[in-house]
């Protein structure tokens, strides 16, 4: 194919992702009670699950109810005229990324899988569940402990008592949604450093060597998405740092299997 035969049938592609993303968003801007009130303000409500197991875990560890949460001190208001009708079409468009993530990789993955040999347009099969999964958890992780920290925190927060805390719509969802797509991305990590070393600008010992730089990375990266406290941090990085190391791990497999394959090739 020439390039601008390439260019076209990526456009296709993108075509299609972006409509496999508009459907999904159209489907949860019509389930907007769903979406938010039980998902976006969910993590506003005391009965949310991350504040019941924090209470439940306070009970057994002797704390009483110190991490139990009754109510959280704030109100989320709309100053603008547009501004619930604009949150909900840009929920609606992110939800829909969120949901149609899967078609999206299927799409890229067709894009490139002519590029591919036989060998591996097969081992790249699982490339779209890996990822897909991997992004899932990711946006269930920062949903689930990023978010619920985030808002308790800074919802709870004030300088003096003079100041009430009421929080535009705009900036209440944009701190949930940021949460949520940052962590999915992140934990994408493994899947890069895969695709890093095949294409040889990673190696494991790299990665071993740079890895104190890669944990203050990780302490900066878990600041700027998370409350500013320690507790918070230390949450957000270990999982970080989990998957830095499944990356030095796969990154050796990719290097053994490539070294076998120059070895088969030599004799």
């Amino acid at each position: 194919m020439s390039f601008l035969d390439h260019l076209e049938e990526l456009r296709w592609h993108l075509i299609r992702a972006t409509m496999a993303v508009l459907i999904a968003g159209i489907i949860a801007f019509i389930a907007k009670e769903f979406i938010f009130d039980v998902l976006l303000f969910g993590p506003k409500k005391p009965d949310f699950p991350t504040y019941k197991g924090l209470c439940n875990l306070s009970k057994l560890m002797g704390l009483d109810e110190s991490l139990c949460f009754k109510e959280l001190p704030f109100s989320v208001q709309s100053r603008k005229v547009a501004g619930q009708f604009s949150v909900h079409i840009w929920t609606s468009i992110t939800a829909g990324f969120i949901i149609a993530f899967p078609y999206v990789l299927y799409e890229f993955w067709k894009f490139i899988a002519p590029a591919m040999y036989d060998k591996e347009r097969t081992y790249s099969k699982g490339f779209i569940i890996i990822c897909s999964f991997l992004f899932f958890i990711g946006v269930l992780f920062g949903y689930y402990v990023i978010t619920p920290l985030s808002i308790n925190f800074l919802g709870g927060y004030q300088v003096s008592k003079e100041v009430l805390n009421e929080f535009d719509i705009d900036s209440y969802i944009g701190l949930v949604r940021a949460s949520v797509i940052a962590c999915g991305l992140i934990f994408e990590l493994p899947v890069i450093m895969f695709f890093l070393t095949k294409v040889g600008l990673v190696t494991p010992e790299f990665l071993r060597k740079y890895r104190k730089f890669a944990l203050v990375i990780v302490l900066v990266l878990s600041a700027l998405i998370t409350p500013p406290d320690i507790a918070s941090q230390v949450i957000v990085a270990i999982p970080i740092l989990v998957l830095y190391e499944v990356s030095i791990y796969i990154s050796k497999m990719v290097i053994k299997k490539e070294n076998k394959k120059l070895q088969k090739q030599s004799k």
